[in-house]
């Protein structure tokens, strides 16, 4: 985009880079202070997410990470800022991923619905996920409400505004769809746009359920579709920068279900959150309390690798869903968020009273979405501390070049001057014609690696030498056939292959009926006329033998001829001789010459051709 900023741009980019490096001080300094060093080995998502503080620190108040000076709508609202101007100047720079990865019936939607506050897919027992569903979350101040829109499968894609209700009915519509087809599954995304207060800029994707089909040649259709999810899922995790939120639905963490598939491309489990669903049923299938203890910190032996967080978070969702019909449990987003609360709270007591005693201020820390949602949260703002010393410069530098493109543009509008402008017009067409004029006569300025063809590339651009049987020599019998040329180096060695071809060219038989009737009506053939005869038949049998060279001769050193101008325009501007910002002038220099190339050529093989037609 070329367009430079506005005042008001530069002047939130410069607020927004202040106030998340204060932020990002006094989280660090904060951090510091109450953090222990950690023994543990360094890992690669440590990069990623430097100087985490211990999971004691995370609570479950709404400021789940420290933020100094305002809320944590500020930090949304300042990253933001950054983030649409990066977009909106076309740079590369993504929002935040999370990947929830799971098996079938492990509630992965119901956990992700729970995580934003609102309800949008469609859940329940068996396959609920027949496509990834991509959330693209964007911080909007003004939105109380989620604001949607579905992104259609045209091309290019439309943003098409959608309520909630109409959201969840697409994706109901597309899995009966799925279903009825072979596959039942597509690894084509729907992709939701959600502008929303209450969250920040990231992607959240949900995958379909990995499936744990039974053996036997009776469930090869399962089978099937089991390793199509699979291949989805894994392709999916490829991808470093997302965070992974693995879903286990089991009592006992030597089964790794979910873990398998995951540690497959996350060997270490350096970017992988594990999240244990449906803890309120799973309570009651205690009996000692030992086996609970056990439950809630599994030994480091059992959880292979250094998974994010140290330990597993443990989370329930209610059953029902918002609406209006009878079927409907809650009739609002704000009571279904309360019934999330509740459970939560009623699993910490439900814990309590099988353990025997309260649990611990780290115990707490693992149990429920609230402690979920803030864990990453912090994980996010500390990704958006590692993109701000990515995003500032790339902006500032973009900054910088249209500045400087907008003082060129008004240093040419000053010089708008008709006399002027002949002159830069003339001065151009003498320094063009000296570069062209170098160039055929020899000069190595130009790298060849970059303009220069060999003698295969030249045949393939320009066209070969192809004799009557069809036959082309090889490349390796022409001098310098395996060296990039360009300019008059290049025309020299195609010359070179014309006259080698023509050279080997046998001469034609001629019939004794052929020379009677090239002696004419004369009565009286005297030697005149047989010397008459013998030019009629040498031009007509040259003609017909070198014309089809003639013209593949044009048409080779036209393509050559025309490779000159882009290795004369680049000698300009390595000269410094270039006209920045007259494109329209440059452009009608180019029309112009290929003109001139394609006349030059024609003219040429005509004059030729008559020529030789009058010998």
């Amino acid at each position: 985009m070329m367009s430079g900023w506005s005042p008001s741009q530069e002047a939130k980019v410069g607020a927004a880079e202040k106030w998340i490096s204060s932020q990002s001080q006094a989280a660090g300094s904060s951090s510091g202070n109450n953090s222990p060093p950690s023994s543990k080995p360094s890992s690669p998502c440590h990069s990623l997410f430097p100087s985490l503080p211990p999971l004691s620190n995370i609570n479950g108040n709404s400021g789940c990470f420290p933020v100094v000076g305002g809320s944590i709508e500020k930090l949304y609202e300042a990253y933001n800022e950054l983030h649409c101007l990066a977009q909106e100047l076309e740079k590369g720079f993504d929002a935040p991923a999370i990947l929830v990865v799971g098996h079938q019936t492990d509630g992965k939607s119901a956990l992700i619905e729970a995580l934003m506050g609102f309800q949008f897919n469609h859940v329940g027992g068996g396959t609920k996920t027949r496509r990834p569903i991509t959330l693209h979350m964007k911080y909007n101040a003004t939105a109380q409400q989620p604001i949607c829109y579905l992104i259609s499968e045209d091309n290019p894609p439309q943003e098409q505004g959608k309520s909630l209700e109409d959201i969840q009915e697409y994706i109901e519509a597309e899995n009966m769809r799925l279903e009825q087809e072979a596959c039942q599954f597509s690894v084509k995304e729907i992709i939701i746009k959600i502008d929303y207060k209450y969250c920040p800029n990231l992607t959240i994707i949900d995958t379909p359920g990995l499936i744990a089909a039974a053996p036997g040649r009776k469930n090869r259709v399962l089978q099937s579709q089991a390793r199509a999810v699979e291949a989805l899922v894994r392709s999916k995790m490829q991808h470093k920068e997302y965070i992974i939120l693995c879903l286990e639905d089991c009592s006992d963490w030597s089964n790794a279900t979910t873990r398998r598939v995951v540690m497959q491309v996350d060997p270490e489990m350096s970017r992988t959150v594990i999240v244990s669903t449906k803890l309120d049923t799973r309570i009651p299938q205690f009996g000692r309390s030992p086996d609970v203890e056990l439950f809630l910190r599994p030994p480091a032996s059992v959880l292979d690798g250094s998974i994010l967080g140290e330990t597993p978070f443990f989370t329930s969702v209610p059953s029902g869903r918002v609406g209006t019909n009878r079927d409907a449990v809650y009739r609002s987003n704000d009571q279904f968020k309360e019934a999330v609360a509740l459970r939560e709270s009623q699993d910490v007591a439900a814990l309590e009273e099988k353990l025997g005693r309260p649990l611990l201020k780290g115990e707490c820390a693992r149990i429920g979405i609230s402690k979920l949602k803030c864990f990453l949260e912090e994980l996010l703002q500390r990704r958006y501390m590692d993109n701000v010393p990515l995003i500032v410069p790339l902006l500032d530098k973009e900054s910088r070049n249209i500045k400087r493109k907008l003082r060129q543009i008004i240093h040419e509008l000053g010089n708008l001057d008709e006399a002027k402008l002949k002159e830069k017009g003339r001065l151009f067409r003498d320094s063009f014609l000296a570069k062209l004029s170098l160039l055929l006569k020899g000069t190595v300025v130009a790298p060849p690696e970059r303009f220069g063809e060999t003698l295969q590339d030249e045949r393939v651009h320009g066209g070969a030498f192809l004799g009557p049987d069809g036959v082309q020599i090889s490349y390796k019998l022409m001098p310098n056939g395996g060296m990039r040329l360009y300019g008059g180096a290049q025309y020299h060695r195609a010359m070179a292959e014309f006259r080698f071809v023509v050279g080997s060219i046998k001469c034609p038989s001629i019939s004794r009926e052929e020379i009677i009737n090239a002696c004419g009506v004369e009565d009286i053939h005297d030697g005149t006329n047989y010397f008459r005869t013998a030019c009629v038949i040498a031009v007509a049998k040259a003609r017909d033998t070198f014309e089809p060279f003639l013209h593949q001769l044009g048409f080779r050193l036209s393509h050559i001829l025309r490779r000159l101008l882009p290795i004369t325009l680049y000698l300009l501007q390595k000269d410094g001789e270039y006209l920045s910002g007259h494109d329209v002038f440059v452009r009608r220099v180019t029309t112009a010459f290929y003109s001139f190339a394609e006349a030059t050529e024609q003219s040429c093989r005509e004059n030729s051709i008559v020529s030789s037609s009058c010998q």
